[in-house]
């Protein structure tokens, strides 16, 4: 049977849309707070029979899922995870009837795989490749590992309390991970202007569509695994408890419980028990006042960092509107009574566990204790995941990003925020160097990191540079010619015939002694070629140093004046800049745009290139020109004729003109008669570079 996802409900002005997982905000009043909504009335009475055939993972549930039946999820089993029966802990706590939904057995040790699994397949369905997320950690986690399955790229912003076991693991995801010195919600506001910035996909968490249809599924499960009662086919606890942080949980599987209750397929929506550290328990305030908004706490002071949501919206406000209407509690303890909670589970059921998954158990014992929960009810605790391992992977630090903010002001955009964007794009400028004399190579980084704090990577293999290259998508590649397996030329080729990375800027640095025809080839791919001897380190790193100042203004979005909003305007024509401006005019197209690449390697240079006279006339006519350096051999007119025409224009009469051209070809009565208007001839076949580029200097700057 196809899904029955029939609507979209926004859950602030109730507006309903027709069915999309495109849809990111409400089109009436532009919130992100969306939900799907299904036509229930068409569920088949039998449905526990038509799962029967179905494989025992979240997907099965296909129905109730906003997906196309001809999608295919992005799927590594998630969900089936096994409900037990806590007899241990019963006999501890003095209560029958207690169950554990044990959501440790997924992928990546936690229920947020449910979340990952499905976010990351609506990323599939709408073809983003590269997204934004903030998170505390389990979340971070288990999005790394569905991106890194889906390809997709993903940007993870994290606190600095998260712990290093975590950040590791991410960063062996190869997700690109940016710790922010300040609270989570900083991070999710950094993690909103950066993604805003650079014009990518920002995952919105419990506010979007596919977040609480994940969660749901644990409803579905609980609710089928349930003890087959004489009247039901399918039942429901009388509590659900579960240890919260942003609220993405509870309200996906009050979502999965309401559903099922209004389909007819279980009698009752079980009453919620929310749980939150004393350390950071906005909801629990709110609550415990009456009040219908949760006052935001702006310095959580917990050691369980995975629930320091301080923020939690409108979260709060469905989840006391499901307490008022079901029943429930919302309660916070202590980390102590955490981590004895943790101890107490251990010893009495063999599960052990996360402190975030210790709080809900934390919070049964005070609900029991104050006689909230009755003696003959029945309880499901959420155990979300699982004690993660000790060890340490072997990566370095330069995988993860350190990022201050100068602020505590989050709400609107400032000055500290925008620094430490600008602070970010910096150290994200990622660098390759691919060598298999560890010496050189460890030279050169170390003058590269002198410069500015790029990320930079050594391989000593050809393999091990092309993995890194693929990897990273650095901003640009040093790469040595003689390698132990596979020469320079080769990798250079197979970089080049890759669309992923054929427009990174490669930089040789060889001993190796060229041949004219060697020399040729790696001057039309490579930006520039040195000689080892030849030069000095620092020569080299000053030189990568400004090809990446100018990758990053040609290559990365337009800069972004955060205090007025996002205005993303596009490259200003040719002659729109306050800088000088170049025109190269030359039919061999390698020939102009090596002469192109040299020139800008000068700061405050704008370089065009024409190919034709109607591209060189077009492009002339835009701007006043600073300097034109042409050839004098065209497909559609005669060089000399360009160069009048050219100059007839009063903005341009008086500009400086260099002729590089082929000097055997040029006849002596042609010469004669140029040499008057030109500043300068230049032979093609022995253009020294250096020498070129400062006597531009010296044209450009009298």
């Amino acid at each position: 049977m196809a899904s029955l996802f029939s609507h979209i409900r926004c859950m602030e002005c109730r507006h309903r849309t027709p069915p999309s997982l495109e849809v990111d905000v409400c089109p009436a009043c532009g919130s992100p707070w969306l939900e799907a909504e299904y036509q229930l009335e068409r569920m088949p009475r039998v449905w526990d029979e038509v799962l029967r055939w179905r494989p025992y993972t979240m997907w099965r549930y296909r129905e109730l899922l906003p997906f196309p039946d001809t999608s295919t999820p992005v799927s590594m089993g998630e969900g089936g995870t096994p409900l037990l029966r806590a007899t241990g802990l019963e006999r501890v706590l003095g209560h029958p009837g207690i169950w554990i939904k044990d959501e440790r057995q997924q992928t990546t040790g936690s229920f947020k795989d449910r979340q990952a699994a499905m976010a990351v397949s609506a990323l599939m369905l709408r073809g983003i490749k590269e997204v934004v997320l903030a998170s505390t950690g389990n979340a971070a986690v288990a999005y790394a590992a569905y991106c890194a399955r889906a390809n997709i790229k993903l940007w993870v912003f994290v606190t600095s309390s998260v712990l290093a076991e975590k950040t590791r693991e991410l960063a062996l995801y190869n997700a690109e991970v940016i710790k922010v010195t300040g609270t989570y919600d900083q991070a999710k506001a950094v993690a909103a202007r950066f993604a805003e910035h650079r014009g990518l996909f920002l995952d919105r968490g419990a506010k979007a569509i596919v977040g609480k249809e994940s969660m749901k599924t644990v409803a579905f499960e609980i609710a089928e695994q349930w003890p087959r009662t004489a009247t039901n086919r399918w039942g429901a606890p009388d509590w659900y408890v579960q240890s919260v942080s942003g609220g993405i949980g509870p309200l996906g599987v009050l979502k999965g419980f309401e559903e099922l209750a209004a389909a007819g397929i279980i009698d009752r929506v079980p009453k919620l028990a929310i749980v939150q550290t004393e350390g950071c328990n906005p909801m629990v305030r709110a609550w415990e006042q009456g009040r219908d908004e949760a006052v935001p706490i702006e310095h959580p002071d917990s050691l369980i960092t995975v629930l320091s949501t301080g923020n939690p919206g409108m979260a709060y406000r469905h989840l006391k509107q499901a307490l008022d209407r079901y029943g429930g509690a919302m309660v916070s303890v202590s980390d102590g009574e955490a981590f004895r909670a943790m101890r107490k589970v251990a010893r009495a059921e063999g599960i052990s566990m996360e402190p975030a998954a210790s709080v809900a158990f934390a919070g049964l014992e005070r609900l029991l204790r104050k006689g909230l929960i009755g003696a003959d009810e029945t309880v499901v605790v959420n155990c979300s995941g699982h004690t993660f391992g000790a060890e340490k992977y072997a990566l370095e630090d330069r995988h993860i990003f350190n990022l201050s903010l100068q602020t505590r002001d989050v709400e609107r955009p400032t000055e500290g925020l925008a620094t430490a964007l600008a602070e970010l794009d910096e150290r994200i400028t990622t660098v390759v160097i691919i060598d298999d004399n560890p010496y050189d190579s460890r030279l050169i980084r170390k003058l590269l990191e002198a410069h500015r704090p790029y990320r930079i990577f050594e391989a000593h293999t050809a393999q091990e540079g092309l993995d890194l290259v693929h990897q990273h998508q650095p901003d640009v590649v040093l790469l040595d010619l003689m390698m132990p397996d596979v020469d320079g030329f080769a990798i250079l080729d197979t970089l080049k015939a890759d669309p992923q990375t054929a427009r990174i800027p490669t930089v040789i640095i060889s001993a190796k002694t060229l041949t004219d025809e060697e020399r040729t080839q790696l001057e039309i791919y490579a930006e520039s070629v040195w000689q080892k001897g030849s030069f000095s380190a620092r020569e080299l790193a000053s030189h990568v140093a400004k090809l990446l100042e100018r990758e990053g203004e040609s290559l990365q979005a337009p800069a972004v004046d955060l205090s007025a909003g996002t205005q993303r305007d596009e490259r200003p024509p040719f002659g729109k800049w306050v800088h000088q401006r170049v025109l190269v005019v030359d039919s061999n197209k390698p020939e102009a745009y090596l002469i192109k690449r040299l020139l800008e390697t000068e700061p405050g240079l704008e370089v065009a290139v024409a190919h034709s006279g109607v591209e060189a006339l077009a492009l002339a006519g835009q701007a006043d020109l600073d300097l034109l350096i042409m050839d004098l051999e065209f497909p559609d007119i005669d060089g000399q004729r360009l160069l009048i025409l050219l100059k007839t224009s009063q903005a341009n009469e008086n500009v400086p003109v260099i002729v590089v051209t082929d000097l055997e070809a040029l006849e002596a009565s042609t010469r004669a008669h140029l040499t008057p208007n030109v500043e300068t001839i230049w032979p093609k076949s022995e253009l020294d570079r250096s020498s070129f580029l400062t006597y531009v200097q010296t044209i450009l700057r009298r």
